[in-house]
C-alpha cells in the first residue's frame, strides 16, 4: 500500500526527533511503549504503517501527544 499524504514519512521524522530530543535509543523507546526495537526502527524508516493504538503508545513513550506527531516538522512554501 503506497502513501499518498506523506503520513508516514511525517510520522517517521517527528518520533525519531522526539526519540533523539530524549535522549533514547530505539530499545529504550521500544521498552517505554512495550514495543519491538525493529518495529520502532521500521516506524523510524517510514516502512511500518502503525496503528493508532501503537501512535498513542509511542506519543506516551516520547512524552508527547498523537496529534503533534503528525504534524510535519518541515517548513514548506507558505509556512512560516
Amino acid at each position: 500500500m503506497e502513501d499518498e499524504t506523506g503520513i508516514v514519512e511525517v510520522l517517521a521524522e517527528a518520533v525519531k526527533k522526539a526519540r533523539k530530543g530524549l535522549g533514547l535509543s530505539q530499545e529504550d523507546l521500544a521498552l517505554e511503549a512495550g514495543l519491538d526495537r525493529t518495529y520502532v526502527s521500521q516506524v523510524e524508516r517510514g516502512t511500518r504503517n502503525c496503528t493508532i493504538v501503537v501512535l498513542a503508545r509511542l506519543a506516551r513513550a516520547l512524552k508527547t501527544t498523537p496529534d503533534r506527531l503528525l504534524v510535519s516538522q518541515k517548513k514548506g512554501r507558505g509556512q512560516s
